[in-house]
């Protein structure tokens, strides 16, 4: 039973998953769609779902730094309502600041930014599900 982590932007999904004793985070892949077009994503979301025997989603839930909820948190809760028609169980996670905790981490590995856009997303949505993780605890 593990649990997937979602970074959901407007042409991109990143998505994050848990080993097996939902203890460590692994990114796992990012899915590119066309503007906004959330509802052609899903069919492989729910094929990693049932290849990784997921039970639950952590869906980042981006919202203004004084607390409010803007666009982009509106475009997760849409999101979130699109994923629980299909019976999931999603969680929504602060998701305020998690790129740039992204960005540092791929800093930290000496890796160029430029050079690993695609990882971003994804590692964002670690960062997501470690900081669900945490709050377990």
């Amino acid at each position: 039973m593990r649990i997937l982590g979602l970074d959901l932007g407007t042409k991109s999904l990143g998505i994050s998953i848990t080993d097996k004793t939902n203890t460590l985070v692994t990114p796992l892949k990012t899915i590119k769609f066309a503007s906004e077009d959330y509802a052609s994503i899903i069919p492989e979301l729910l094929e990693l779902i049932a290849n990784y025997n997921v039970t639950k989603i952590v869906l980042g839930f981006p919202k203004n730094m004084d607390g409010s909820v803007g666009f982009a948190g509106n475009r997760s809760l849409k999101f979130k309502e699109l994923l629980e028609e299909h019976n999931l169980d999603v969680v929504l996670m602060d998701e305020r600041l998690t790129t740039k905790s992204a960005e540092d981490i791929i800093h930290l590995n000496n890796e160029h930014v430029k050079d690993t856009k695609n990882k971003i997303d994804s590692i964002a949505a670690s960062v997501i599900l470690e900081s669900y993780l945490r709050g377990l605890k």
